[in-house]
């Protein structure tokens, strides 16, 4: 493992069995695999930790089916339902995550599968230039399926980065949602590369997808070289199908996929986002040896976070730095 690191660092890219052997790794190597990792993360990333805040602007009746989500239409969850918020709510938010919890990139996040009207468009547009105007944050916006013409719109107004998970395997995405495809997915970042806009992208674990499909969605985001990639773990909602039929991912298994995704994306920002306090316990602070150098302060879309503060100390802790420049 740390012969195939040091390969990373100078360049390698692994191949998807060298991948699969890793994510395989058994628990009594697997803080040999974590070692391993970290040796990528501090020689591309150092000791700095980057953190993001994200607002559910826009919550409910999404017309898609996807199974882990409590927003969608289709399932039966206490999911609050809510139409676009304000500009000045959304910017005094963006304000707020800056100034209070030290996040470097804010996202306006809504539900649907797109923007529906351009009245959305607009009212988002202009929180963006206002987060531009009164802080330093990156604008970044995860808003479904859209075209270039409105990405575009969007940068002219000061977006900086699109947020578009993939949320899984190509081979897996049928078993995950049938409202919309893999395809239409890529087609949103392909999109936002044609613009000039970054990509953030990545993806929901613990669905059923196997350990296979896992690597096959880490080859994927490095072939499309999006510049970030959150990890997201299941936190079953009550009345989804994902969070009825699928049994929650171990610490250590979790782990393995971080420090996985970290070899086969060195260089790209790896950040470990929603279902991280359940899913990792205890073993929460590991995710920055496994490889990952970005997390979300605050609350989720709808479920709660840990405080801010505490997230700060646990980096503190680890001998971490918060890192206030933005990328």
């Amino acid at each position: 493992m740390q012969q195939l690191a040091r390969e990373v660092i100078g360049g390698k890219n692994i191949s998807f069995d060298e991948a699969l052997k890793l994510i395989k790794t058994g628990d009594d190597d697997t803080i040999n695999l974590l070692a391993a990792a970290q040796e990528i993360v501090r020689h591309f990333k150092g000791k700095k930790v980057k953190l993001c805040s994200i607002i559910n602007a826009k919550s409910g009746r999404c017309s898609e089916n996807c199974s882990f989500c409590a927003q969608s239409a289709h399932h039966q969850t206490s999911c609050q339902v809510y139409p676009l918020m304000s500009d000045k709510e959304m910017l005094s938010a963006a304000q707020t995550a800056e100034k209070q919890m030290g996040s470097t990139c804010f996202s306006l996040v809504t539900s649907g599968k797109t923007v529906h009207t351009d009245q959305e468009l607009i009212t988002i547009g202009r929180t963006l230039a206002g987060i531009a105007q009164t802080t330093k944050m990156n604008r970044c916006v995860s808003l479904g399926t859209l075209s270039q013409s409105q990405i575009e719109q969007l940068k002219a107004a000061g977006l900086t980065r699109i947020h578009h998970n993939l949320e899984t395997a190509e081979s897996f995405f049928p078993k995950m949602c049938t409202t919309h495809s893999y395809a239409e997915r890529v087609a949103t970042i392909k999109a936002a590369k044609a613009a000039g806009v970054s990509v953030c992208s990545g993806g929901i674990f613990g669905l059923g997808e196997s350990l296979e499909q896992r690597v096959e969605l880490a080859l994927a985001l490095r072939a499309l070289e999006v510049v970030s990639v959150p990890i997201n773990i299941l936190n079953p909602v009550a009345g989804t199908p994902a969070g009825k039929h699928h049994p929650p991912i171990t610490p250590w298994e979790v782990l393995r996929l971080i420090a996985t995704y970290r070899f086969v994306l060195p260089r790209q920002d790896i950040g470990v986002f929603g279902g991280r306090e359940k899913a990792l316990g205890t073993l929460q602070p590991l995710m920055f040896t496994a490889g990952a150098n970005v997390t979300l302060v605050g609350n989720y879309l709808t479920t709660r976070g840990q405080a801010a503060e505490q997230d700060q100390q646990m980096i503190r802790d680890l001998g971490l730095e918060i890192d206030a420049r933005v990328h």
